[in-house]
């Protein structure tokens, strides 16, 4: 028998999953995407005008070995969301994949102040950085909270009721 709160967890890791690898995929194409950015600039502020004209020249001064360093940001996306399935499985046997998960998005503000400077990122830009890490920890908290929920109940309900890839 599904419960609610497994339901919640299911459903909230398949956002999760999704965004992950969403966002993991718009680091290959960085060129076309920038390219595009380009091209609908005016739509912007003069701020975010001048930053995207930055970025869109330094990235195609960038040789393509350098750039491949994103694809593999871009590929470890894909990975993490990969965790996740475990998640969407067993949620109460893979809780500490949830954990780790929070533990990630706590560090994108250190990581975002620390770094961000360094490279001469505009404050602006550390803010959306650190953005993702806030909204990574909604969906993430919203699965941890059913978990304790889940725990609260048996988990040995959970595993009765946990899919098996076949």
């Amino acid at each position: 028998m599904k419960t609610k709160e497994l339901n919640t967890i299911r459903k909230t890791s398949l956002l999760f999953i999704v965004c992950l690898v969403l966002s993991g995929i718009t680091a290959f194409p960085l060129r076309s995407e920038l390219a595009y950015l380009m091209a609908h600039r005016t739509e912007l502020t003069p701020t975010l005008q001048h930053w995207i004209e930055l970025l869109h020249t330094v990235i195609n001064q960038t040789p393509d070995i350098v750039l491949y360093g994103t694809d593999w940001l871009a590929f470890a996306h894909l990975i993490i969301a990969t965790f996740f399935i475990g998640v969407y499985m067993d949620p109460v046997k893979n809780k500490f994949i949830v954990q780790v998960g929070m533990m990630a998005c706590l560090a994108v503000f250190p990581l975002a102040f620390i770094c961000g400077p360094i490279r001469g990122i505009p404050f602006f830009h550390q803010l959306i950085d650190c953005s993702f890490g806030v909204i990574g920890l909604i969906p993430l908290s919203i699965i941890y909270r059913n978990i304790k929920m889940l725990e609260l109940r048996g988990a040995a309900q959970v595993k009765s009721v946990a899919p098996t890839l076949s």
